[in-house]
């Protein structure tokens, strides 16, 4: 995986978790678990190992990390009461 590619990668799981928050903000559940999977199908490249970047590459991964982790934290919050209202789903 070229540094390009890293990058690549890591911009369309942002934009993944940015439209999932976006169907959790509009409670559409149908579409939050269609991206979901597409997220997890994204990621899924980086158990292969990904190559350290440098300089403004890895300022630029920081970025989108950051951004990732903040859609995740809102979909955490925006889908925890949904979750605990589900017989057997309640999350810890």
């Amino acid at each position: 995986m070229t540094s390009s590619e890293v990058l690549s990668m890591y911009e369309n799981i942002a934009g993944l978790t940015n439209q999932m928050a976006a169907a959790a903000r509009i409670g559409d559940t149908s579409r939050l678990s269609s991206l979901e999977a597409q997220c997890a199908t994204e990621a899924s490249a980086t158990s292969t190992g990904v190559p350290a970047l440098a300089g403004a590459q890895r300022l630029r991964k920081i970025d989108l990390l950051k951004q990732i982790l903040a859609n995740d934290r809102e979909i955490r919050d925006l889908t925890d009461p949904w979750m605990n209202n589900i017989p057997g789903m309640a999350r810890q």
